[in-house]
């Protein structure tokens, strides 16, 4: 049996008063995108899940462009669960932004669920000129409440006006490569999460390297971005952390 198969696409462009319009707002499936209320020049988008999913076999693609001038905010409405189905082989999760000069993508989905017998790979591809602005937000939790997780793998690739800024990849769950919830990992975590802000006066005001709790860290990137990671015990202290580091930065 074959999975499902569905896209989403979001164009965001200026509306000449102003505001942020959205000329192309299309999902199929257990895809479906809602605009919601926003404030000041930005538009929001929401993603709620019609299905389950993704389920094994499954190929979810995310797609979003922010035109020059404009700012998207993103969302999610509830958590995405990877959950074994009766396809086999794994889930595929793609997603795929772009944003112009003077544009601004806020990605702030919610948690990333890996549930037990679940496969799921993961690749995240932002395309950023050198004027753009981002925030984005990744949380993957390794299973539900007392559940050993299934195996998630994820990529976040980041250029910026051409030039690779961030690559990175992790795998963890059972098959995942030794030592992943080892002490120089995971140490026992079971909520792992990042946040990447890109700005272009980070340029010119770098911001300093340092820890933020037992087991959270703010890295300076090479070029105008800022990467926090944190590990904690679940997904609602993880949360706390990033929200607390997104207030730092700004």
């Amino acid at each position: 049996m074959a999975g499902v198969r569905a896209t989403a696409r979001i164009v965001a462009r200026p509306d000449g008063r102003g505001g942020t319009a959205l000329p192309t707002l299309e999902g199929e499936g257990p895809l479906a995108l809602r605009r919601t209320r926003a404030s000041g020049d930005e538009a929001r988008v929401m993603l709620v899940g019609a299905m389950s999913g993704p389920l094994g076999g499954d190929h979810f693609t995310v797609e979003a462009e922010a035109a020059a001038g404009a700012t998207l905010h993103f969302g999610s409405a509830a958590a995405t669960i990877a959950l074994p189905g009766q396809a086999k082989g794994e889930a595929r999760y793609d997603v795929r932004l772009t944003v112009a000069d003077d544009a601004e993508l806020r990605w702030l989905p919610e948690q990333l669920i890996s549930a037990n017998g679940s496969e799921l790979y993961v690749t995240t591809r932002v395309d950023l000129a050198a004027g753009a602005r981002l925030v984005l937000r990744e949380e993957q939790v390794l299973g539900r409440a007392k559940e050993e997780p299934g195996r998630l793998a994820s990529r976040l690739t980041v250029r910026l006006d051409g030039r690779p800024l961030l690559d990175q990849e992790l795998s963890c769950g059972p098959g995942a490569p030794g030592g992943w919830d080892g002490p120089a990992v995971l140490a026992g975590h079971r909520a792992l999460g990042q946040i990447l802000v890109v700005r272009p006066e980070f340029a010119r005001e770098p911001v300093e390297a340092r820890l933020l709790g037992e087991y959270a860290t703010l890295t300076p990137l090479a070029g105008p971005g800022v990467l926090v990671t944190a590990l904690a015990p679940d997904a609602l202290r993880l949360r706390r952390i990033l929200d607390e580091a997104l207030r730092t930065l700004g």
